[in-house]
């Protein structure tokens, strides 16, 4: 019997989510041989536990995705090519993934505070990119604030418009001298 840890009931709780829409406490404990309560010893309530669940598929779904610049590229160029790749992952996986993208927006883009850490990793990238200082990510949060058509759930419908590119490159255009 595997021992039941936090990582194993996220596991379990995502290998639900990808064929069942209505998964609950029970069904987890149910496939991992525990009781419902036991689960409340790791996890303090359903909604403790989807934020983890969804905290990890961010992280792997959408931030993992991106392949880090080349040291030797110029730092505003290195940013615009990375840039471009978040706000593509995300769109890809509203395009590819929409019951995981619907409780990413329910869970973590709809909680601001919760979508401030998750973007930590992204903060710290922006930073890397930009030769920004590392305890600091108030610039890079900015950064990332700019594109927030690109990046929250409100905007998906315009995800797939034909303009998109342009959009991206005309939005490029107004925030880079201000880098």
């Amino acid at each position: 019997m595997k021992k039941v840890t936090n990582e194993l009931i996220i596991q379990t709780a995502e290998q639900l989510l990808a064929t069942d829409d209505d998964v609950t406490l029970a069904k987890i404990s149910h496939d991992l041989n525990i009781t419902h309560a036991a689960l409340y010893k790791h996890f303090k309530n359903k909604d403790d536990l989807w934020t983890a669940v969804l905290k990890q598929w961010f992280s792997r779904e959408i931030i993992a995705k991106i392949t880090p610049p080349a040291t030797a590229t110029p730092a505003k160029v290195a940013l615009k090519a990375w840039l471009w790749q978040l706000v593509n992952a995300k769109k890809t996986t509203y395009n590819t993934n929409p019951r995981m993208f619907a409780l990413n927006t329910r869970y973590i883009d709809d909680r601001p505070a919760v979508l401030r850490e998750v973007l930590q990793p992204a903060y710290l990238e922006i930073n890397q990119i930009m030769g920004y200082e590392m305890a600091e990510t108030a610039k890079a949060e900015t950064i990332l604030a700019t594109l927030a058509v690109f990046m929250l759930p409100t905007f998906k419908e315009t995800w797939n418009w034909p303009d998109y590119k342009d959009r991206f490159e005309a939005l490029w255009a107004l925030i880079e001298p201000g880098l």
